[in-house]
Formats: C-alpha cells, structure tokens, sequence
C-alpha cells in the first residue's frame, strides 16, 4: 500500500498571469513579443497540459473500482488529528444520526467475546453496519486419540435470533483449532472427523458458516516448517472450505455456509517459511470465503509503540497482493483487514518494561484521572499520550481515536477489502458512527 492516493495541484494560477510585454497604442506585438509569447505556450502545452492528460488516462486506466479518499463524515468535528481529552470524555458517547446506515459498501467482520458483554450489546444496537458477526465461542481439541469440539455452551441462541430479526448479518463463530496437529494433518480419518464436527455444528446450530483460526498454532508448533505438512496443513482448509461450500443455509437455501480463514501479517521485510504470503493467499482463494487478516499487535511489552502503524498496514497488504493488477482486484475483496478497537498501556520506565491491553473504559478513566496532552504520530497514523501513575512510573497510552479509524477504513476502501474488528466490545461506542 506504498500508494497513497494524493490529490494533484493545480496549475499555478500565476502562470496564466505571466505578462509578455504590453502593447504600444499605434502597433502589433513587435516580433519579440510574438516570440515570448509563442514560447509560452509551447511551454504550457508540454509542461502543464499534456502532463494533466496523462494524469487523467493514468486514472480511468488503473483508478477504475477505486473511490476518491474524501471524508465519509463531515458533522463529526473530533475527526482530527488536534484533539484533547475534553473532547474524547465529552463526545465518546454521542452517536450521530442514523446508527443502521452504513457509510462503506465492503464486508465488515466484527468479533464478540464472551468475557466482554460489551460487545453483545454493540452487535444488536449496531447490527446493520456489519455484514459479518464472528462470536468467540468454539475450541477444536485433541482428546486421546480422538477429537471434541468445545464451546457450545457458550452459544447465545436467544442473542442470534435477536440479530436475525434486526439485520442480516451473518453468524459465523470463531473455532481455534488446537488439536494436535502431525496427528490431525498425517492421519485422514482424523482430518474427515475435525470437518465433520464443524459442518455438523453449523447446521444443527443454524450458523452461516465458521471462522477458523489456526495458522498460528500450526506455526507455533512448527508445522509449516515442514514443506510436506505444510501442503498438508493447505489441503485441510481447501477440504473444510469444500465442504462448508456443499451445504446450504437453512435461513436461505440460494447461500452456501462460508469460511472465513484467520491468518497474521509477516514479521519481517523477507517472507519466512512459516508466515502466510501470497502464494498461499492464490492458493486458498477458490476455498475460502474470505481472509480475516490480523493487522494489529505490531508493538509489544519489549518494543513498546503503535498498535497498528499505517505504514506497516500498507506494507502487509502491497505483499499480499501486490502493487496493482487483475490479481489484486480479484483477490482484495477476500480480505478483512484488521482493525483494532483496544489499546496498549506501556510502562517505560527502564528495568520495568511490561504492558497491559486497555479497553474504552479503562483509557476514559485515565484520561480522566491524567487529564493529557494527546499527541499525533504521523507515521503510524495514532494517537498516544504519555502519564506517570501514583508510583511515579512513565506510561505510554497508545489507543484508537476517530481519525486513527478513519484513516484505516479509508485505507480498506482504497484497496478495495473488506475490514475485521478486534473487538466490537473495546471501543468507544461513537466509533460506530464511522463504519
């Protein structure tokens, strides 16, 4: 995403208004004037106006499915990069104007956990801004030499039926894959009974279909350092993916239940062979409804700074995809490009490095007992501000604000993806006004 769309200036006016030399009242243009002038215009021809025409060409040739980067909210003054505590303590709760309309046309995934009631609430009162709504419920395990899926009893079929009656969103719980996984992949009998117990969840449970996270387990347990795990790791998805794909939606028979498949960034410039890359995204795509992908988590306790810089997002992204080109449009509307609605709280203070992640309440709270000043880091594209707690130790807050968001919606739209929310329960709730 090094492609910044920026808007081009203007000819200079002041061009226009270069004079050649007046007129005597009894004669033409002397033939030095004529000269002057006739140079002029050579210069305005090559120089301004064939240039502008490339631009145009440029444009329609290759900006075409692409949208201007103009603001979708203009009423919300706090979408700005100056703002204050005062204003984020006054206006967090105001949601302007109409909370079903939605001001983006591409998928919205938003997650709910079960710990944070919070969210549950957000999904009904929001229900229409998001096309997908992914409750945290499900664990996919090993037990003996068999396999059990967990987590029903976390299932809320009153909360789903609430939904339903109010929008269209739809239902597709996460299961973290935590089985074994040389046993799951190597033996067949157990890759056929992991996809029988998902398939068979979703339709006695009347779900639309699932999102499945289990890249990074397989990483973590060195699966994918081994090219023919690997390929065996690949084959698994393409086989849940088909079948989820063979059964239909018992809310609309037209509608296959879908895949959505969780999958992180890569950690360094040179992909490894462990990180999800391109290849694999080509691979999938004719299996998996859509890519969750996980653009956030940049910074840590050992490295403290921004939640999700920009420029690492585009950078995610231009790998992924690609820079331009047929593939990247036919590929990017299959990715949910993660967006975080938590923050960092990091201690600075040297020798007592730690962190803690921060929901809207607990960032109110500080900004209400710390009174700071928010400061704007422009390469990053976030909002941080800096305190020291009642043992005299530095902090460094970096949260999500309305223009940090905007910019990453406004981000998705230019590429033509959809995004995902991490988690609809940790925001502020005039976040919303912008989906």
């Amino acid at each position: 995403m090094a492609r910044r769309r920026e808007r081009r200036g203007e000819p200079s006016q002041d061009r226009r208004k270069e004079r050649v030399g007046p007129e005597t009242r009894e004669e033409k243009l002397n033939d030095s004037d004529a000269s002057e002038r006739k140079l002029i215009g050579i210069f305005i021809l090559f120089f301004i106006i064939i240039p502008a025409v490339s631009v145009l060409v440029y444009v329609y040739k290759y900006g075409s499915g692409t949208k201007r980067l103009e603001p979708v909210i203009t009423e919300r003054g706090p979408i700005k990069t100056d703002i204050n505590f005062q204003e984020i303590l006054t206006e967090n709760t105001n949601v302007a104007g109409n909370e079903s309309q939605r001001n983006y046309d591409y998928p919205v995934l938003a997650y709910i956990t079960p710990w944070n009631s919070k969210g549950y609430e957000m999904a009904k009162r929001f229900n229409s801004k998001f096309t997908h709504l992914s409750p945290v419920w499900y664990d996919l395990k090993s037990h003996g030499h068999s396999l059990i899926l967990e987590g029903r009893h976390n299932a809320d079929k009153g909360w789903i039926s609430e939904l339903r009656m109010r929008g269209n969103a739809l239902i597709l719980p996460r299961i973290v894959l935590e089985a074994f996984p040389t046993e799951l992949l190597q033996k067949k009998k157990q890759m056929d009974k992991a996809i029988d117990l998902m398939v068979t969840e979703c339709k006695e449970m009347e779900y639309d279909g699932i999102v499945l996270e289990s890249w990074s387990r397989w990483a973590a347990y060195g699966v994918l350092h081994n090219p023919d795990l690997r390929n065996m790791a690949l084959k698994f998805i393409k086989q849940l993916g088909h079948a989820l794909h063979s059964v239909t939606s018992t809310r609309n028979p037209k509608q296959q239940l879908q895949l959505v498949y969780v999958v992180g960034p890569p950690h360094s410039d040179a992909l490894q062979q462990h990180d999800f890359g391109p290849a694999d995204l080509q691979s999938l795509s004719g299996s998996v409804d859509g890519f969750s992908l996980m653009t956030y988590d940049f910074s840590g306790p050992n490295n403290p700074g921004p939640n999700a810089p920009l420029n690492w997002i585009r950078f995610t992204l231009r790998l992924l995809l690609g820079s331009t080109g047929n593939n990247a449009q036919r590929l990017a509307p299959k990715i949910f490009l993660g967006i975080n609605f938590y923050g960092n709280d990091f201690i600075l203070s040297e020798g007592s490095g730690g962190a803690g992640a921060i929901l809207g309440r607990d960032y109110l709270s500080l900004l209400e007992k710390h009174r700071p000043q928010l400061q704007w880091e422009k390469n990053s594209g976030e909002h941080f501000f800096v305190y020291f707690d009642d043992n005299n130790v530095r902090h460094a807050v970096f949260y999500p604000s309305l223009m940090s968001i905007y910019m990453r919606l406004e981000e998705a739209r230019f590429w033509g993806t959809g995004i995902s929310i991490w988690e609809i329960g940790q925001g502020l709730d005039y976040f919303f006004d912008l989906l």
